[in-house]
């Protein structure tokens, strides 16, 4: 992945590039936050960087097999282990229905599994298989090198900076 820095007055555009599906290229444009005079500017200058992030991060990991959002129910599998799938609606803050759909779709491709569960009939246990492992092994090592490649434009001193202001 390449990254090259251009500088315009209130912005900086990263180019971030790397043989993606169609040879795409993406472009990253970061709002230099101390140059804005409000915190409206501020506030919408964080959110389009949160949602720029975001789908740059998520093109990745689809290379790899897995979209952020699915990697959230395979992360949570991952760490805290087999679920129902109303655990699983409460723990991520979703509806149950969309969690029986991302789940459909997860195991529909092999990375998760449903069995009985033994303490009620009624109800299945959804657990993380080998293959969704390896996807979601894959995915984060993608994704870790997506966000330092975005963020390597910074100083030390200027990550520290901006931890500082947004982590409580």
């Amino acid at each position: 992945m390449t990254v090259r820095i251009y500088s315009d007055r209130s912005i900086y555009m990263i180019k971030l590039s790397e043989k993606l599906r169609d040879h795409l290229t993406w472009y990253l444009i970061i709002p230099i936050f101390h140059l804005m005079s409000s915190t409206i500017e501020i506030s919408q200058g964080m959110f389009k960087l949160y949602h720029q992030v975001s789908r740059l991060v998520n093109e990745c990991m689809m290379d790899e097999g897995v979209s952020l959002a699915r990697s959230k129910f395979l992360l949570l599998l991952e760490c805290q282990g087999p679920q129902r799938s109303t655990d699983i609606a409460s723990a991520l803050g979703f509806a149950p229905r969309t969690v029986t759909e991302a789940i459909d779709g997860l195991e529909r491709d092999k990375l998760v599994k449903r069995e009985p569960d033994p303490k009620d009939r009624r109800a299945k246990i959804v657990s993380i298989t080998d293959m969704g492992r390896t996807v979601i092994s894959a995915a984060q090592q993608t994704q870790h090198k997506t966000i330092e490649a975005i963020f390597a434009v910074l100083t030390e001193e200027q990550k520290q900076h901006l931890k500082d202001i947004i982590v409580c």
